[in-house]
């Protein structure tokens, strides 16, 4: 199974390649380039040109690209250009509601990461995450408020944004899946509010963040960074485990059992 750490996944539009190079250099553990919602209907082919150009010229710098959805007319184009080119590292396909589109997609033999943005898709998540090729899921939650009719920034909302979050949480523990990525923060000069945001959805098990502009993505990696003290503990978790072989023991005053072992790697690993 494909479990690399993301923290962070930094969208670029298509249609800007002068943009490339900067989201690249951003640091981001994935760039997303974008032929869908940041691309205008008439500009899609020279979208896919654009990524086809860059990616041929750069072939070792690994790249994801979020495809138009499966009904719109783009779709095949889409995905025959992601499957022409090596160094696409992997498809996200927004808006999935039918694992018929999931599967169709798959058949590129890249790493996909279904975005679920409706209803539909909250209905049929488990069979989407149980497709061949997926290996993380993420969501939209802007199509979901709209369609569910939410009012932004609201208590309300956050309701329902966080049964969102669990319903994603939970398909991904159960199929195997890599930690799976909240969604955006739209007011990208809002770091404070970026932080609040990405501390809540770290605490709930996610893995990372969507990441509309390169200024998110250290503020999301400093979330995501175990903190000192975690770290220690972590360390000396796992070494007296493997050390002595026992995986039910006191330290610091407090139990540990399997399952915080299990979480003390986790840690570990994401400090590396």
């Amino acid at each position: 199974m494909h479990k690399t750490l993301m923290r962070s996944a930094l969208f670029v539009p298509a249609s800007r390649p002068d943009r490339f190079p900067k989201a690249v250099a951003s640091g981001a553990d994935a760039v997303i380039i974008d032929l869908e919602d940041s691309v205008a209907p008439g500009a899609k082919s020279a979208g896919r040109d654009a990524l086809a150009n860059y990616a041929e010229a750069h072939p070792d710098e690994p790249l994801w690209v979020r495809i138009n959805d499966g009904t719109t007319p783009w779709f095949e184009d889409d995905l025959a250009v992601c499957r022409s080119l090596p160094s696409v590292a992997g498809i996200v396909l927004p808006k999935a509601q039918t694992a018929d589109h999931v599967y169709i997609v798959s058949g590129a033999g890249k790493p996909l990461m279904p975005a679920i943005e409706s209803a539909s898709g909250l209905r049929v998540m488990d069979r989407i995450a149980a497709a061949n090729g997926v290996v993380r899921l993420t969501f939209g939650i802007l199509d979901i408020m709209v369609e569910f009719g939410s009012r932004p920034h609201t208590e309300g909302a956050g309701r329902v944004l966080d049964q969102v979050r669990f319903q994603i949480l939970q398909a991904s523990r159960m199929h195997g899946l890599a930690d799976p990525l909240d969604t955006i923060f739209a007011d990208f000069s809002d770091a404070a509010g970026l932080t609040q945001s990405a501390e809540l959805a770290r605490d709930m098990g996610f893995g990372g963040m969507l990441c509309i502009h390169p200024s998110q993505v250290p503020v999301v990696h400093q979330v995501y960074r175990p903190l000192p003290e975690e770290l220690d503990w972590a360390r000396r978790v796992v070494d007296h485990a493997d050390g002595t072989g026992e995986y039910a023991f006191r330290l610091d005053g407090r139990m540990v059992d399997l399952a915080l072992i299990e979480r003390a790697r986790r840690v570990l690993e994401r400090a590396a």
